[in-house]
């Protein structure tokens, strides 16, 4: 993952919303509602970023930072996002967890800042 694929931002708390699914063999569909939909999620109030990352095997984390509980509950009642969960549930996903945490503290590091080879 490149420091470009990190999300930036904003100092906590801050919301994340944690989706870890396990996705059934072939696309159906799947990569062009699943950019459409962080195209969508970038364009909610309240949202801050994103970073997803997705195996061979089909597993896939995907994180989403939120300013507020307020916006995470919008942005689960959008209507196009509603669609996309039940074509989800119905076909896209074997499993999946979902977990909301408020964000406390964050920190990071990274080489070549720390070394000054920043290109």
């Amino acid at each position: 993952m490149s420091p470009s694929a990190f999300a930036r931002l904003p100092r906590p708390p801050y919301y994340a919303v944690i989706f870890s699914a396990q996705r059934t063999d072939g696309d159906h569909g799947y990569g062009e509602t699943a950019a459409r939909m962080v195209e969508l999620a970038a364009q909610q109030p309240g949202f801050l970023g994103m970073e997803s990352t997705r195996g061979e095997d089909g597993f896939g984390i995907t994180v989403a930072y939120w300013e507020s509980e307020e916006a995470i509950r919008a942005w689960r009642d959008h209507a196009e996002h509603a669609a996309a969960r039940e074509r989800g549930r119905a076909g896209w996903y074997s499993h999946f967890e979902l977990r909301v945490a408020r964000v406390e503290r964050a920190y990071g590091w990274d080489r070549d800042a720390a070394s000054g080879d920043r290109a």
